[in-house]
């Protein structure tokens, strides 16, 4: 398979067929808080984005060029963290001065960024699914590819928290029965939303493989 449709699978396969939210159950708290409104499911989405790729291209040549070098590997976790505690300081302070309206919708989920499950899972599944292509076909190809499915769960996260904005929002002007209504009228409708997904699982690669 040729470079183009490698990374064109490992993407599309991350937002439809891994979606972290979805399919793998990741970053279930900001899915499920934030997912009320356009704007701060838009916002949350792309910042989640921002945050997974950095941090990815960040985390990866940590793991491979000083942690897997010096056998520090169980240092991982912790540096994972703090290296997302860092970006999301960052981001939290951009919007904080340039785009307050978003900042203030986003609320307490903002520095929640940081403790995602989502966020800390890309990275250390792209180090453990991309580590063995270092040895391979060398750091460069491994490294791309890391940011390619960083970028693809991003943009799953992002998709999954805009699609699930409208089924809430219907969901919502609906009328359940009484035992339903809250929380788990919410969750049950996040339980179908995902069961979509799983119509995706084989269509992307031969899809991708069609076209190249």
């Amino acid at each position: 398979m040729n470079p183009v449709a490698t990374f064109a699978t490992i993407f599309f396969s991350m937002i439809l067929v891994n979606n972290y939210v979805l399919v793998q159950f990741l970053g279930i708290c900001p899915f499920l808080g934030v997912s009320k409104k356009l704007d701060s499911s838009a916002g949350m989405g792309m910042a989640v984005i921002a945050v997974m790729v950095i941090a990815t291209a960040v985390t990866f040549p940590l793991q491979i060029l000083l942690l897997d070098a010096f056998d520090l590997g169980y240092l991982q976790t912790i540096v994972f963290i703090l290296v997302i505690a860092v970006l999301v300081q960052l981001i939290e302070i951009t919007l904080k001065k340039y785009i307050p309206a978003l900042y203030q919708s986003l609320g307490v989920y903002l520095p929640l960024i940081t403790t995602n499950c989502c966020v800390l899972g890309v990275t250390i599944l792209a180090v453990q699914d991309y580590s063995a292509v270092v040895e391979q076909y060398g750091f460069g190809l491994a490294y791309a590819e890391a940011l390619v499915c960083a970028a693809g769960a991003g943009v799953g996260f992002l998709v999954a928290m805009l699609l699930f904005c409208g089924v809430r929002q219907r969901v919502e002007n609906a009328n359940p029965p009484e035992c339903f209504k809250g929380l788990p009228i919410t969750l049950v409708s996040a339980a179908i939303t995902s069961l979509s997904f799983m119509g995706f699982g084989g269509m992307v690669e031969n899809i991708i493989n069609a076209i190249f």
